[in-house]
Parts: structure tokens; C-alpha cells; sequence
């Protein structure tokens, strides 16, 4: 005689209805990505042909060959719908840098090449505007600084992985690894968007030679200029009371030298 089980047994899913599940789920993602691609692309043309963000709605729907009430079950409104492009240029932008050191081994050299790398992509090109970023960004980072911060993660995130290689490899000084990628990546991007320097008589701009050099100078101690194979070695800075000491010193020798004004007198 068979024992019958105090509470009902659930029996399991079907593997069958999983798979169909699944199979429906992810054609329906498909499907979503296509539409919103569409929209982002209809976007960024009508950015290209007016040289402007200053579009509507109605226009990128238009321009799409989709529907309004498509737009609006996938972005709020427009503002996000140019946040969602400002971040796809950004994750561009740090993929397209990790392919430019991928065959660099030296982790000076690789974030040489990083930096210089953002500073050619940020910079103004002549002929072609960039609204996105010089007037959309602008005004987000007034509104929307946290959004901004969010925009430049993959970013950040790729420079505070070579800045820790360079410290890990002896390379480099950096107690706030995550901070100093930070400065470095807002020295680059708004470098390169700067109009040109006054220096002497004519205006000179500042490239992407003499950015690098302030960088590392920064993460050495060196005060720049020093060649990536010797930057593990500059020598500490000296205490204020050393520099006093040294001073002193200095001093004295020279009142003690022949031929000084601090020579006595026969």
C-alpha cells in the first residue's frame, strides 16, 4: 500500500515552456533595441543636418518612420532621449581607447597613449560641429551634474585601471587613484576644446604633447617632461624644513666665496 504525500507535489515547468519563454522574451528585446536604435539614429541625423540639438519630438518620429507613442515607452522625452546619446559616445569613446592600447604593454606608455587618444577625440574639428557636447553637455552639467557623472563611467573607469597599473608597476604616485583619473580626464577633454593659450607674442595652443606632460608630471613628482623609463625613480620632494636647511646652507657658502659681497672687508 502506497503512501500518499501529506501536501500536494508541485510538478516542474516543462522544459518546453521555458525554452518558449525565453525564445518570445528575447525577440521581444530585440525588437525593443531595433526601435530604440532607430529613434537614436534619427536623432543624431537630424543633430548632423542642423547642426543644432534644437529638434522636436515630432521630428525624430518622423524622421524614424515610427510611432509617437513608440517614442514615449521608451524614453521620457527628449532630454533623454540626448542623455542616451551623450552616454552611447562616451561608451564609444572608451571602447575605441581600449583598442588603441590593446597592443601596449608599458603602463606609462598606455596611459600616454589614452590620454592623447581623448584629447584628438575631443578636440573641435574644423568644419564640423558637435552640439552634443558642446551644447547639450553644457547645459547638463548645470542641471544635471549626476548625470553627467554617470555618463563618463566607462570612461573613468578604463583611466582609474591605468592609473592603478601605472602605481601597481612602481610607475607612478597616486593615493586616490579613481580622483587622479578623473583630473587627468577633464585635463585632456577640456584642454583639447580650449581656444588657443596667449603665449609671448602670438597665441599658441596647447597640444596634446604639453597635456601629457603636465599629467605626468602630476603622478611622478617630476614636474613633467621626465621619459616614462625613468619616472619610478624621481627622487621624493624635499620637507619644507629640508628646503630651509638647504637654503641656509646655500647662504653661507656663498657669503664665505671669494669675490662675494659678503667678503670682509681688510
Amino acid at each position: 500500500m502506497s503512501a500518499v504525500p501529506a501536501e500536494p507535489v508541485e510538478s516542474p515547468e516543462p522544459a518546453w515552456r521555458q525554452r518558449a519563454v525565453e525564445r518570445s522574451t528575447r525577440a521581444a528585446k530585440q525588437r525593443a533595441e531595433q526601435r530604440v536604435q532607430r529613434f537614436l539614429d534619427a536623432a543624431q541625423e537630424l543633430i548632423a543636418d542642423k547642426g543644432t540639438t534644437d529638434f522636436t519630438v515630432q521630428e525624430v518620429v518622423e524622421r524614424s518612420r515610427q510611432s509617437l507613442r513608440s517614442f514615449y515607452q521608451h524614453f521620457d522625452g527628449k532630454h533623454e532621449l540626448l542623455l542616451a546619446l551623450f552616454e552611447d559616445a562616451l561608451s564609444k569613446a572608451a571602447t575605441e581607447t581600449r583598442e588603441k592600447i590593446s597592443a601596449v604593454t608599458d603602463p606609462l606608455e598606455r596611459l600616454r597613449v589614452a590620454v592623447d587618444h581623448l584629447y584628438e577625440s575631443s578636440t573641435p574639428r574644423e568644419g564640423q560641429q558637435s552640439p552634443l557636447f558642446t551644447d547639450f553637455a553644457i547645459q547638463l552639467l548645470v542641471g544635471h551634474p549626476d548625470q553627467v557623472a554617470s555618463a563618463h563611467l566607462p570612461l573613468l573607469g578604463l583611466f582609474t585601471e591605468l592609473v592603478e597599473d601605472a602605481v601597481t608597476a612602481g610607475r607612478a604616485v597616486a593615493p586616490r587613484p579613481r580622483r587622479t583619473a578623473s583630473l587627468i580626464m577633464q585635463t585632456a577633454m577640456f584642454t583639447a576644446q580650449a581656444p588657443a593659450a596667449p603665449v609671448g607674442a602670438q597665441p599658441s595652443r596647447i597640444g596634446a604633447e604639453d597635456v601629457w606632460e603636465f599629467c605626468l608630471g602630476g603622478i611622478t613628482g617630476t614636474g613633467g617632461g621626465t621619459a616614462p623609463g625613468t619616472a619610478g625613480t624621481a627622487a621624493p620632494r624635499k620637507t619644507t624644513t629640508a628646503r630651509k636647511t638647504a637654503s641656509k646652507k646655500t647662504a653661507a657658502r656663498k657669503s664665505a666665496a671669494p669675490g662675494t659681497a659678503g667678503r670682509g672687508t681688510a
